[in-house]
């Protein structure tokens, strides 16, 4: 929307993110930098630093961080035209006209009076259920346990059991049959004109994260088919994108969600202190439900229905869930149907405990596949125990899936070294024939391996150092360069700095991060410019952590040429890295000014 890169900078500029991040949490003056709570995850001790001279914040303890337009996209979950308009506002500037095609504005325009006419909608569903007209529908939800401020702050509504009420409302406000029917609030017959979609029913308007009315939901008031409604897909409506209650639970702050499979389990939630609630509107979670839910949170609690059709569900949407980066646990809601239900007979302190006692997603899924089998049958029995090896078998890490396979053993009492063996021979029947992946995947979102242990905090530090003091950068050149730091992310992230170093001699890391797309991305490179050096450091134990820094990151570059130089036996190449080798280790490196 906004491509100039002097204008993105303007705004950047001429709003401090110590002003800004503090205007929306509480900041104290630690060192150098700021500290305070972090607003993405629940934490007693701030771990969350925002740096002035960088304008960077990072969060040591989700590991979240960016620049301000980060940081206000994230809070406020705005794209980043949105954060752009509020940021220039809050600084004073004027934005450009933006150049849009013909279609562009059509589209945009269009989507406005699609707004206008659902936001007319909800007010005209909410007089009818204030209204005589509304009061069977009104009782309905009072005995349902919900209050009148409730039914308020979710806009609920009633729409009239005529085929025609609300189309004849719209045509009198003045709108256009088209753009009715493309509201998908009416549909246009040529020999019957224009009928309801929604009749008799109680109404739930659906909102975007931004409280705007996209859709609705209708519950039939009576016996007709189907019970419950939603619009049809529009161009502000897509039910596979949407959650029901997103736009309150966002605002929650809570690090986890709670998910549903009904409004009323949503509103019932909400009313008894549980904000983070959400649902699906009517349809399978999706891929694109589990990337909006983890731009909130990292974890979610599914509280569907106890019975058949609501356990099914959750194991559909386990793995979907999981492939997102979630974590998912599952509520016991027995003996009851729903949280509705639960919170009307036991309260919501035990509905709180309920949540408190949630069970892992993975014991959740072997709990139920138990069921399937006859344990006092060996045979069955065995089957049983195969089918839980493979699913142990998916854990990439050796050490997590070690302690399933502990607590798997110790829940189902079977020796554990033998689940052990059965697992690793699948696991190696799984493996046999494939090559090892330099990459994994996250959902869609490529992770890139990063150096670990000592060698990636060098790598880290070092890149740290450099933006903090650029006259490093003469000091230690010919000796550490972009191909000194490891591949991956390290590598990408050297070979910019060093080149913005050699352009501009100085090092804005900002416009590195804008190098970057990805969120996931931009808190990996950001946590790369805030590395944590412990303690105070006077001028000589500052130069010997360089003088450290710099040894490591060069011996490990040269230990990676010598591997690479003996695979291809280029002997030449590896005469000089032994020279370079043996140098490196009488040589005396300074720093201090």
């Amino acid at each position: 929307m906004f491509d100039s890169d002097g204008l993105v900078e303007e705004i950047r500029s001429r709003n401090d993110i110590v002003s800004v991040i503090g205007s929306y949490i509480r900041l104290q003056k630690k060192g150098s930098n700021y500290m305070g709570l972090c607003p993405f995850h629940n934490e007693k001790t701030p771990s969350f630093s925002v740096s002035g001279p960088k304008q960077m914040y990072h969060c040591f303890g989700c590991g979240v961080g960016g620049d301000v337009f980060d940081f206000v996209m994230k809070y406020e979950s705005f794209t980043f035209p949105e954060a752009m308009k509020a940021l220039a506002e809050r600084a004073g500037i004027k934005l450009p006209e933006q150049e849009l095609s013909e279609e562009t504005k059509r589209q945009s325009d269009l989507k406005g009076r699609l707004l206008e006419i659902n936001k007319q909608a909800a007010k005209y569903f909410y007089y009818q259920l204030v209204s005589a007209r509304g009061k069977t529908a009104y009782e309905y939800l009072l005995r349902r346990g919900l209050s009148e401020d409730t039914v308020k702050q979710f806009g609920l509504g009633f729409s009239n059991p005529y085929s025609d009420d609300l189309y004849k409302y719209l045509k009198g406000l003045g709108y256009g049959d088209d753009l009715l029917k493309q509201s998908g609030l009416v549909t246009i017959d040529e020999q019957r004109g224009g009928m309801d979609k929604f009749w008799n029913r109680v109404m739930f308007p659906i909102m975007d994260i931004n409280h705007r009315v996209v859709g609705f939901g209708g519950r039939v008031m009576g016996d007709a088919q189907p019970k419950y409604l939603n619009s049809p897909e529009t161009l502000l409506f897509d039910k596979s994108r949407n959650l029901y209650g997103l736009n309150f639970a966002r605002a929650s702050r809570k690090q986890y969600l709670l998910i549903c499979e009904g409004y009323m389990d949503v509103i019932a939630l909400h009313q008894a202190g549980f904000t983070n609630a959400v649902a699906a509107l009517g349809t399978a979670f999706t891929a694109f439900h589990a990337k909006l839910i983890k731009r909130y949170v990292n974890e979610v609690v599914l509280t569907f229905d106890s019975d058949g059709a609501g356990t099914q569900a959750a194991l559909r949407a386990i793995p979907i869930l999981k492939e997102a980066g979630l974590t998912v646990k599952v509520i016991n809601m027995k003996p009851y149907k729903d949280p509705d239900e639960f919170i009307k007979a036991l309260g919501a302190e035990e509905y709180q405990k309920r949540i408190d006692g949630a069970k892992n997603s993975f014991f959740f899924e072997i709990d139920v596949l138990q069921t399937k089998y006859e344990m006092s049958d060996p045979e069955q029995k065995t089957r049983f125990f195969h089918e839980t090896a493979r699913k142990l078998v998916t854990f990439g890490e050796e050490l997590e899936r070690n302690f399933y396979i502990d607590a798997v053993a110790g829940t189902y009492q079977i020796d554990v070294e033998q689940l052990r063996r059965l697992v690793n021979r699948l696991g190696n029947q799984a493996t046999l024939g494939m090559g090892e992946q330099k990459e994994v995947k996250s959902g869609s979102t490529k992770v890139r391996e990063a150096p670990e242990g000592g060698i990636g905090t060098s790598q880290k530090l070092m890149l740290t150092w450099l933006t903090e003091d650029p006259t490093l950068f003469d000091k230690i050149k010919g000796v550490i360069g972009p191909e000194d730091f490891t591949e991956g992310i390290y590598h990408e992230v050297a070979a910019l700095v060093f080149d913005q170093y050699e352009k501009e001699h100085t090092v804005i890391p900002t416009k590195i991060i804008d190098r970057f797309q990805d969120e996931e991305e931009k808190s990996e490179v950001t946590a790369l410019f805030f590395a944590e050096i412990r303690g105070e450091m006077d001028g000589a134990a500052r130069d010997k952590a360089l003088s450290d820094t710099v040894r490591r990151l060069k011996e490990h570059s040269l230990d990676k040429q010598s591997q690479k130089a003996v695979e291809v036996n280029d002997m030449e190449l590896l005469t000089r890295i032994f020279q370079e080798q043996k140098e490196l280790k009488n040589k005396r490196f300074t720093f201090d000014s």
